[in-house]
This record gives C-alpha cells, sequence and structure tokens, in this order.
C-alpha cells in the first residue's frame, strides 16, 4: 500500500469514528482538520457511501439508517418501544376519517392497538396491515394493490399510484427509515420514497412514528422535508433540545408514554 492509498484509509477510519461518535460529519470541517481539499473529503464520502459505510447528504455525511432488512425482520426488533409508539399515535387518530396506513412495522403496530369500536376509512398498501385492520369490525379497508416489494412489505409502482389517485387521506401514517433535520425522511428504495411522497401529497395531515435509532440517520432516497410532517412521534428518551429544533421546523412532536 503506498502512501497515498495509507493516508486514504486512515481518513476514512478516522471519518468512521466520527460518525459513530457525533452522528454527522461535515466536508468543510474535516477538509481543515485533515489539511486536504473539500473536492478530496467529498470523494471519500462518495467512496464511503458506495461502501455502505454512510449516507451522503447536502454539505457532509450521516450514518446510515438501522432500518434494513424485511418486513417480517422489523416487525420482531424493539417490539415493546414500536408498540408504545403506536399507543401514542393512535391518539392522533380522529375516528369516522380517512387514515392511510404505510407499509412500515410500526405503522403495523399502530393498525393492531385500534380500538375495537373506532370508525375509520382505512387505507393501506401493506397485505400485513390490512389482515390487521380486518379484524376491526367498524372499519372499512381499501387495499391498495400491485406489485408486492418483499423488502418494504406492500404494493409499489405504477398500479399503487393509480389506486391512490382517487383517495385523499384525512391523514397518512407515513413510514420512514431515516429522520434528520436537514435530509428529512429518507427510506432506502426509490420506487418507495416516489410512492410515500405521492401519498404525502395526496393527504391532508402527515404523521411519522419512529424509534430513537432512526435520528441523526439517512438512507438514499428522500421522502418528506421536516417542515411537511406535520406530527412526529417519538419515544420517551429524544431529546428535548433535538425536539425544539423540529418543532422550529413546524413539526408538532408528541412523547410515547
Amino acid at each position: 500500500m503506498n502512501t497515498n492509498e495509507l493516508l486514504l484509509q486512515e481518513r476514512k477510519s478516522a471519518i468512521s469514528a466520527k460518525l459513530r461518535a457525533h452522528g454527522r460529519v461535515l466536508a468543510a470541517e474535516l477538509a481543515i482538520e485533515f489539511g486536504v481539499s473539500e473536492d478530496t473529503v467529498r470523494r471519500d464520502l462518495r467512496e464511503m457511501a458506495a461502501a455502505g459505510l454512510c449516507e451522503r447528504v447536502y454539505g457532509g455525511a450521516l450514518p446510515v439508517s438501522p432500518a434494513g432488512g424485511s418486513l417480517n425482520h422489523r416487525a420482531g426488533i424493539a417490539r415493546d418501544r414500536k408498540q408504545a409508539l403506536a399507543v401514542a399515535a393512535v391518539s392522533q387518530i380522529v375516528p369516522d376519517t380517512m387514515v392511510f396506513f404505510d407499509a412500515g412495522s410500526t405503522n403495523l403496530a399502530i393498525a393492531m392497538a385500534l380500538p375495537m369500536d373506532v370508525g375509520l376509512t382505512a387505507v393501506t398498501n401493506a397485505p400485513g396491515i390490512a389482515a390487521a385492520l380486518i379484524d376491526k369490525p367498524r372499519v372499512n379497508v381499501i387495499l391498495i394493490g400491485g406489485l408486492i416489494d418483499r423488502q418494504v412489505g406492500g404494493a409499489l409502482g405504477a398500479k399503487a399510484m393509480r389506486d391512490m389517485e382517487s383517495l385523499s387521506p384525512d391523514l397518512c401514517i407515513l413510514g420512514a427509515c431515516g429522520v434528520d433535520l436537514a435530509a428529512g425522511l429518507t427510506v432506502f428504495g426509490f420506487e418507495d420514497a416516489e410512492f410515500k411522497r405521492f401519498v404525502a401529497m395526496k393527504s391532508r395531515r402527515v404523521l411519522v412514528a419512529a424509534t430513537s435509532d432512526k435520528f441523526g440517520t439517512a438512507a438514499p432516497h428522500g421522502v418528506l422535508s421536516v417542515a411537511d410532517c406535520e406530527c412526529l412521534v417519538v419515544e420517551r428518551d429524544a431529546d428535548p433540545l433535538m425536539l425544539a429544533l423540529y418543532r422550529e421546523q413546524g413539526c408538532r412532536t408528541i412523547t410515547a408514554g
């Protein structure tokens, strides 16, 4: 390994350590610290992102979101925490309205937490969520069709978009893989991001319930800015200072009890 390659590996190791310690790195600051150009740092970050070591965002990089894996896999992780989020999220659902339940393990928990006597028109692109909702006697379920993405656990693509065209949900309960003030709401799949944006645009309000490990992380594809999310449901350990910054962006926050 020549000197340049050794210096490159040292920079990347240092960047990885900073991401673990601080949750975000800025290209301008790294350039000063390493004594190299910002173009050099940006190239380092691009290479690290291509290797799955970080996610590039404007001006720097964030840690990769931990929310990978199939829906069945994700549903088995942190069940108690997602249940607490679900209870708080249900309090934001107005009876006798139309609610879209996006595919996602926390959103599945929200669907399951709905009281048996609540009246709703529920729309979802996730067969697993539809199955949970069908047991609620006063919930009318509209299942969005199309090719099921196994990773997402829901229908995506042109057919799903056409099914949503005639619907205008009062509330969209959106799933997100990463949540960050600068990067906004992000997901791993391109078509997933496109479908989520379309549903959010058709909806009057957008709510996101997210576990703490998703904050300050990013996935490759952007969905919405924080300002476009009307309500954010968070865990009890969420940083109050961080939540204040979200509220400054116009995003109401609710802490799960």
